[in-house]
């Protein structure tokens, strides 16, 4: 009896894991659309200095990006430029 006691949580805490649904639902073809690569981005706006995606912010120095790391819990959307040079 006592090692059933001790074994049903172990059983329990085993079988959990399969029973979560975390996975993450693709995204629609127009919202796929949306969510552009960032080298995409810089192309279209070759004067944007500054941009982020709410969840990184990138800082563009030499033509290459230099990003924070993302934040947590966030909600990555498309990019928006915040800077643009004054060329």
């Amino acid at each position: 009896m006592r090692s059933l006691i001790f074994s049903l949580p172990f059983l329990i805490g085993l079988a959990s894991p399969a029973l979560c649904d975390d996975a993450q639902p693709t995204l629609p073809a127009d919202k796929a659309a949306e969510m552009q690569s960032m080298k995409d981005f810089l192309q279209a706006n070759a004067d944007c200095r500054e941009f982020n995606d709410s969840c990184s912010y990138c800082v563009v120095t030499d033509g290459q990006a230099n990003c924070s790391t993302p934040q947590i819990a966030c909600v990555k959307k498309a990019y928006q430029c915040t800077a643009r040079s004054g060329k």
